[in-house]
């Protein structure tokens, strides 16, 4: 197992920005110009209002766990060596939800964790997981 690579993010041109942050150990969400609201995932028109001005803004990488999940069988034959591992998903403080791995023991997760980003570097990239908040 250890010649298999992990599979790599899909960059594409909206989505640049949102890596080259994370590259950097930061975290940037896109915020509507028109209506305030925050968008994740990356996307070239709000969901919101559907307007087309959205603009990169540096975030909190805080939230709170809504849901999660114990993974013992992957998808991927690289993150078997991983297993059992945690994915969750986090709605942000500033408001919008994503799917993460989350670096948190099985026994402490619980709904409404407070959490905050972890960049954990994969195959030389840095990816955002999250953690426990204060860990």
């Amino acid at each position: 197992m250890t010649n298999i690579s992990f599979p790599e993010p899909t960059i594409t041109a909206v989505s640049k920005p949102f890596w080259d942050k994370v590259a950097e150990k930061q975290f940037y969400l896109q915020q509507c110009d028109d209506c305030a609201q925050w968008v994740f995932y990356p996307r070239a028109h709000c969901p919101h209002c559907f307007g087309s001005h959205l603009t990169w803004k540096e975030a909190s990488g805080q939230g709170k766990l809504k849901s999660w999940s114990m993974v013992h069988r992957t998808g991927h034959p690289a993150w078997q060596e991983r297993t059992p591992y945690a994915v969750g998903i986090v709605e942000l403080a500033e408001g919008p939800s994503l799917l993460t791995h989350l670096l948190i023991n099985e026994q402490e997760l619980h709904y409404q964790l407070p959490v905050e980003i972890s960049f954990q570097s994969l195959n030389e990239r840095l990816l955002p997981f999250f953690q426990k908040k204060g860990d």
